[in-house]
């Protein structure tokens, strides 16, 4: 179906433009944070471009899980690394 590949590209390219102001507040803070938060949605991007290019709209099979389970982990460690108390 056209439109669930529509959908799909517009998803990524938003994941994609999402994870370039992170790129870009990395560069200028150094902060790792925005890092974490930069991979996170430029894997989902990725997840959503390979959904769309292989036709496989329905989110039922187990790789898209894994794949979501890295991104939202990556997440939970950018929350937890900027957390953490730092030795003085």
């Amino acid at each position: 179906m056209v439109v669930n590949e529509f959908l799909l590209g517009g998803v990524a390219v938003g994941c994609a433009i999402v994870a370039l102001f992170f790129l870009r507040y990395w560069r200028s803070s150094g902060d790792r944070f925005f890092l974490f938060l930069m991979l996170s949605f430029l894997i989902e991007a990725g997840n959503r471009v390979v959904m769309a290019l292989r036709g496989s709209w329905s989110e039922d099979l187990p790789i898209h899980y894994l794949v979501r389970l890295v991104s939202y982990g990556l997440i939970l460690v950018a929350i937890w690394d900027k957390n953490r108390p730092r030795g003085q």
